[in-house]
């Protein structure tokens, strides 16, 4: 090999950074080959680490307080905002492990954030709204927009799914309009709001829903979906909780996460010259076909002749790592879950170093 390496790898969720995982990569790669140039390409599919990989990607990005501002474009002259919904209504900021609470979690902070970026005057937005806390349909979010949303009383409904199955009046005429250039939202995420592929049948067990919650959660975004004009229908709508549905009623455009990211951070022209591309996960599993971030980057390398290695914390049974060179599990790398957990870093640079031994 000649190339550059390129790492262009996910955060292992609860564990370790995308840019953090890719450096300490390249660690491990340069310990056995020092000279070699290896290109850090921190990805992500709108869930935890999409702030990082466009900081980290991004020249000129600049932190705000609970956002990310890009510098000005053509496109954007007053810049562009990017807020991640993991890292102001997340389930990580909930504890660990997080004291799950499905029924009262919201997206209150997801719409502070996206609030103060307004505020700031950006041109456009760019929301990633992976890794939720709530089932809240995105009302948290709306309502900190200027969104009222009222009972059958008048009285402004609680926060989280709660108010959600009470709600009877949603009055948006103070809601903040959208930036001149649009919302962008990323989603790796395809299901409806309602129903069996639902927000509340599928994702809500994830966030502390038992079974006999379930059609309580799925009646109420039903309900909340009745006083808005967007279609519960659409793909992504049942995305963190139904934030996807929310941010659809406010005017946004949902797309792929990853495939978004990977364009915005010019991934593809990186590509160009590369002799290997590893990417990763923590959890690689059957569902990392389906338009996360290893499936994306996967098919980038390879369309362009580049052969690709994975890197996860596990390889679940039954994923199929045939198209790739090489597959290493840190989980077998250290001997167990606890110890790869334990110090994913030290695990991630024996990874880099076992690949650039061959």
């Amino acid at each position: 090999m000649s190339g550059p390496i390129v790492i262009a790898i996910d955060s292992f969720k609860g564990s370790i950074r995308a840019a953090d995982a890719a450096q300490a990569i390249a660690e491990g790669w340069w310990s056995v080959e020092p000279e070699r140039d290896v290109v850090l390409c921190p990805m992500a599919d709108g869930g935890e680490g999409t702030l990082d990989a466009f900081a980290a990607a991004v020249p000129g990005a600049r932190r705000m307080s609970s956002w990310l501002l890009l510098p000005a474009t053509d496109d954007a002259p007053n810049g562009t905002g990017v807020v991640e919904l993991a890292s102001t209504s997340g389930i990580e900021l909930l504890g660990s492990p997080p004291q799950l609470r499905p029924w009262d979690a919201d997206t209150r902070g997801f719409g502070e954030a996206i609030a103060a970026a307004l505020a700031h005057g950006v041109s456009r937005l760019i929301l990633g709204i992976g890794s939720s806390a709530s089932t809240d349909g995105g009302a948290g979010m709306l309502t900190a927009l200027g969104a009222r949303f009222t009972d059958a009383a008048g009285r402004p409904i609680a926060p989280g799914a709660r108010g959600l199955s009470s709600v009877a009046d949603a009055d948006l005429r103070h809601l903040a309009p959208l930036p001149p250039g649009g919302v962008t939202v990323l989603t790796d995420v395809t299901s409806p709001l309602l129903g069996e592929r639902g927000a509340a049948a599928v994702f809500g067990p994830q966030k502390g829903a038992g079974m006999t919650d379930i059609p309580l959660l799925d009646a109420a975004l039903a309900r909340f979906a009745d006083l808005l004009d967007a279609d519960p229908e659409t793909p992504g709508a049942g995305a963190a909780g139904g934030t996807g549905f929310g941010v659809l009623a406010w005017g946004a455009r949902l797309v792929p996460g990853a495939e978004a990211v990977a364009q915005l951070i010019d991934l593809p022209a990186r590509l160009a010259a590369a002799s290997l591309v590893i990417t990763g996960e923590g959890s690689f599993d059957r569902s990392s076909a389906a338009g996360k971030t290893v499936a994306h980057v996967h098919d980038l390398a390879a369309a362009r002749g580049i052969p690709v290695a994975l890197v996860a914390g596990r390889i679940a049974d039954g994923a199929s790592t045939d198209s790739f060179v090489r597959h290493l599990s840190l989980t077998k790398l250290a001997g167990s879950t606890r110890e790869a957990l334990g110090d994913p870093r030290r695990c991630l640079q024996q990874a880099g170093a076992t690949l650039a031994g061959g």
